[in-house]
């Protein structure tokens, strides 16, 4: 006997970590519910993980990367069906959105109704919170505004970087699913208004903080902070931070908290004179900065 629910078909789309657990998440829960599943791929990514469970399960794949196409596709649909976006950057319509057999929810990186639209792990360590989260919330026409199904939170670690800190959301974000999966599919969520002010702030995909750029007499916690920001690793999300240093604009390459012991020793060495700067962070440590000549 099939559990509880009356959605006839679910759909998972989206990229990166989160979607690839979401996906076999709900791949495992086919048989139990009695859905069919299908997945569909909007942003290509090379490195996803998701293609690979498609593959290894025999779930149906589409790569749809045309916006109005995809809206299109989305809109044939005539089953109840639950539309699952987890990392997904595509906005749905609202003639979509209003459609009486279609049920949207979302993953957001933060506690909403704080910090919504793009980037909010670079924004909350930007200004500074201790703590944040995230949200899984059913989808309306405003953008981050549905009602809110679930939230999780974490701490904010003092040295925390962005990539650290997406890697900590991501996992509170499967967590998150995984509990809630049930009470969505028997559509019991006790989900609540966010109360959101009219004129909150939204966040967009070409926001930079402090528009990639800071002065080097700037407080070194407050320029140690924006690096961290905007530092996702591996993943170019945003360009380098750019100063001016000796009179001539610099790209920031690399950046660390070292001890004054150390910060010392090297300065003594001659680094200052190899691409670096030393700025005295408090607390016996030192930032570190690797720089470049932009000209």
């Amino acid at each position: 006997m099939n559990k509880d629910t009356s959605f006839r078909q679910v759909i998972v789309i989206g990229y990166g970590k989160v979607t690839g657990e979401v996906l076999q998440y709900v791949y495992d829960k086919k048989e139990e519910y009695g859905y069919d599943l299908a997945f569909i791929e909007h942003e290509v990514h090379a490195l996803s993980m998701t293609g690979q469970i498609c593959r290894e399960n025999e779930i149906p794949f589409k790569r749809i990367t045309d916006k109005k196409e995809l809206a299109a596709a989305f809109d044939k649909f005539t089953e109840k069906t639950l539309i699952i976006s987890a990392s997904n950057n595509f906005l749905f319509p609202a003639d979509l959105v209003d459609k009486p057999n279609i049920t949207i929810i979302n993953f957001h990186n933060a506690i909403l109704p704080d910090y919504p639209g793009r980037n909010a792990p670079t924004w909350v360590i930007y200004k500074g919170e201790r703590q944040t989260g995230i949200t899984w919330h059913y989808v309306t026409a405003g953008v981050d505004e549905g009602n809110i199904i679930i939230q999780k939170r974490c701490e904010i670690a003092e040295d925390m970087k962005a990539y650290e800190l997406t890697e900590r959301l991501m996992d509170l974000a499967g967590e998150a699913f995984r509990e809630s999966f049930a009470d969505i599919m028997a559509q019991r969520v006790k989900a609540r208004e966010q109360g959101f002010a009219k004129d909150r702030r939204m966040y967009r995909s070409y926001e930079m903080p402090a528009d990639g750029l800071f002065d080097m007499t700037d407080m070194p916690e407050n320029i140690y902070r924006l690096l961290r920001s905007v530092d996702y690793g591996k993943n170019d999300i945003f360009p380098l931070m750019r100063t001016v240093i000796d009179g001539r604009e610099a790209k920031i390459l690399r950046y660390r908290r070292i001890s004054a012991d150390k910060a010392k020793s090297e300065q003594d060495g001659g680094q200052e004179e190899k691409g670096f700067r030393y700025l005295p962070l408090g607390d016996h440590t030192v930032l570190k900065l690797k720089y470049a000549y932009v000209n």
